[in-house]
Formats: structure tokens, sequence, C-alpha cells
């Protein structure tokens, strides 16, 4: 046997073990996608997952299955995709919420938001924002404030549920104005929206992307946004950091995420899936109209932000005494 047969041979059986993988890659989806939101229909978890769901509905030939499971802020939902490590046929949109506040913000949280997870990509970033319904007597944050000292104890602000994005915003707004603004959470963001037009609770701390139509129709007042930059869905808005709350900065995030213990080739397949989703014209353009600035982290960046906000958010909630409602 000469040397190139023997160095042919070598190549050929190291090749072999890829084989079975490759065929998984290339088989996959076999059946319908289950897509977990863990939030309720009408917020921006659900808003992302119905606008990628549609279209990967028609990429991957198989229907894409949205199913809303909400409750402990996320966390409900999260723990339905951590119990099905290993399920190629399973995904997630995951946040801020389920996996960099929730998970230090209560004590017994049922699954490692890292280690219970296959993270692969971002999906998107967004500001929250303060707003008040029609009949609230504050043009701005200080007016606002200034109520809130006036008449202490009644002056509150709604949010999604506890140990969201929003919930903790509006304590750290609270705490950097020496006000009390007490939150009321609600169970997903229709209902806290409804209750501030309708004038049951006079505040409400929400994403942009959920908020946007209701301000586009003038039926609530946005008086600030919570990133470091004014948002260009609404530029007119000023920043709290602005108004002289550097510290009440803050950006919602949320990214794709499987079960962990899947294959290593679909995950690779999901995150070049996911990326080209976010490239497409038709997904840009629904994500400008609500203010949703396309994610870019891939896999391990990703994974490394998730690692980083838990950190972040664990010192905030210690430092300011921060506990769920």
């Amino acid at each position: 046997m000469t040397h190139a047969t023997r160095r042919a041979l070598l190549l050929a059986a190291a090749a072999l073990p890829a084989a079975p993988r490759l065929a998984t890659a290339q088989a996959w989806p076999q059946r319908p996608i289950r897509w977990i939101v863990n939030f309720p229909p009408g917020g921006a978890a659900d808003i992302l997952s119905r606008t990628l769901g549609e279209y990967f509905g028609n990429r991957l030939g198989q229907p894409i299955v949205i199913e809303n499971r909400p409750g402990a802020g996320g966390m409900l939902g999260a723990d339905i995709v951590a119990k099905a490590r290993g399920d190629v046929h399973t995904v997630m949109i995951s946040s801020a919420a389920s996996h960099g506040i929730g998970p230090v913000l209560y004590a017994n949280v049922p699954y490692d938001p890292l280690a219970d997870f296959t993270h692969i990509h971002s999906v998107g970033t967004f500001p929250s924002v303060l707003i008040v319904g029609p009949n609230v007597a504050a043009a701005n944050v200080a007016e606002l404030i200034a109520l809130a000292r006036a008449r202490p104890g009644e002056i509150t602000y709604g949010s999604g549920g506890n140990g969201t994005m929003n919930h903790l915003i509006g304590q750290l707004l609270a705490r950097a104005a020496g006000i009390n603004f007490i939150h009321v959470p609600y169970r997903g963001s229709a209902p806290a929206m409804t209750d501030v037009m309708g004038g049951q609770i006079p505040a409400l701390m929400e994403s942009v992307p959920t908020a946007m139509g209701n301000i586009r129709g003038g039926r609530m007042r946005p008086l600030a946004t919570s990133e470091a930059e004014r948002s260009p869905a609404l530029p007119e808005v000023p920043t709290f950091a602005e108004l002289g709350f550097p510290g009440v900065t803050s950006t919602n995030w949320f990214g794709f995420s499987a079960p962990a213990g899947i294959p290593p080739e679909i995950a690779a397949r999901w995150e070049n899936e996911i990326a080209a989703a976010l490239a497409s014209p038709q997904v840009r353009e629904r994500f400008a109209g609500i203010g949703v600035r396309p994610g870019t982290l891939g896999a391990a960046a990703y994974t490394a932000l998730i690692r980083e906000e838990l950190t972040r958010w664990r010192e905030v909630i210690r430092a300011g005494n921060i506990r769920a409602d």
C-alpha cells in the first residue's frame, strides 16, 4: 500500500463519524416547531416571535406553532423549554426578564439560565418608555414626580409583571427621584395598557414596541425612555438620563434560545437561520416600524451577554434592596 493510499483511507475514516450528524441536520425539522412565548399575546416577546415565525414558516418547510405560556415574569415558559432538554423542535424567545432579572430576583428559580439552554442569537433591543393616561395632570417626568411627592402612596405605575425589565426600571426611577412610586404588576402588557387608558392607574412602564400603537393613536402620552440615546421611533421623547437620572438607563434585550443538549449542527443551523431572518427586508421593515433594532450577537456573544446581565442585575437588586412584589 502506498503512502498516498494510506493517507486517503485515513482521511475517509476520519470523516465517517460526521456523517450521521450531517444527516441529522439535513433531515431537520421533521415535525412542527414548538415556539414558546413566555408572555401573553400582544407583548414584545409575542410580537417578535410572530414576526420571525411568519418568516420561518415559509423557510423551514414545517409549521411554526406559537404557544403563549406566560407567568412568573416569563419564568414559567422558560422552565418548559429548560425541561425539554435535547428537543430540537422546541425553541423560545429569551429575554432580560426570564434570563437576566428573574433568576437573581427570585429565590427559587426552577432552571439555570445558562446551563439549561442553548443560547443561539440575539433578536432585538429597544428601550422602555414611561407613559401616562390621557387624563393625568403631568406633562413631563418632573410633574409626575411632583404629583408623587404631593400625594404619597397614591401614584402608581403598572408593568407587565413582577421581575420584568419594566418593573425594575420603575424602581430605579423611584429611588433616583426619592419618591414612593408604587408598582402594580399585571399579567401581561395588554391589561396594563387598558387600565392606563381607562384611568385605573396613572402611569405605565412599557416596552416601546408594545406601546407604539397606543402612543401613535394618542391614547397614552410618553414622558421618557430608558436608553442612553433617544429612540428613533420616539425622537421627540427625552431619555431619563437627559432629565437628570443617568442611573435609570437600561436596554430591553430579547434573543433566541433552545433547550440544552441539542446537537451542535442543529444549533449552528438555527444560528445561521436567525441571522438570515434578521437581515431580511421583511423582518427589518417590521422591526423598524415598532422601534426594534435587530440583534447582532451570535451564539457565543449572546451567551456572554446573558452572563454579564445576570451579574449586573444581581448587583442592582442587592444595592437597591429590590424585591418581587
